[in-house]
Parts: structure tokens; sequence; C-alpha cells
């Protein structure tokens, strides 16, 4: 396994963002998805596996690819378009519930 796949590995993210309080999830999207206009509750943490993603907040817009990790505070209107030829797939999480 090389060091990139490696450090792309949804295990070890996840090892990773548990220790920071963080859940870990994957998304999938086709080419064209785009999911526009989104407000969480919480700070949401997002990292490229693969594919090539557009992250439009704040006014600024980022271009994403595989390693590529982004934090979108609470509160914040939240729009990523997979822009690639191809699915995307990236990692989601939330600061787990304090209780649990």
């Amino acid at each position: 396994m090389s060091e990139r796949a490696s450090r792309l590995s949804r295990e070890r993210v996840q090892r990773e963002w548990a220790e920071h309080g963080y859940s870990c999830d994957l998304w999938v999207d086709p080419p064209g998805s785009v999911w526009a206009d989104f407000v969480h509750d919480e700070d949401e943490r997002i990292l490229v596996l693969d594919g090539a993603v557009i992250l439009e907040m704040n006014g600024r817009v980022w271009s994403l690819g595989p390693g590529d990790e982004v934090m979108v505070p609470a509160q914040v209107r939240h729009t990523v378009r997979n822009v690639g030829e191809r699915q995307a797939r990236w990692l989601y999480g939330h600061p787990r519930s304090q209780s649990a």
C-alpha cells in the first residue's frame, strides 16, 4: 500500500477523528451531484478520498481532491459539487455526543 493510500485509509481517518471526538462516515456521489445550501447545527469535517469536488462556503470556493480536508463550521451555509467525470467519495464527520 502506498503512503498516500495509507493516509487516505477510511479506518485510519476514523481512528484519528475519533481521537478528536468526531464520527466518520462515507459519502459517495455520481458525477454532477450537487448538495446545495446545507447548514448543520454542529461543525463538519470533510476529507476527500477519490474524485474532484468543489466546496463553496462563506463566499469562497475550494477545489478539493484526494487527501484534502476541510472543516465546515456550525451554522455556515455550504454547497458541495462533484465536478469530476467519475464518482466522488469523501468522509464526513460531526462531533460525537459527550454522553455517548
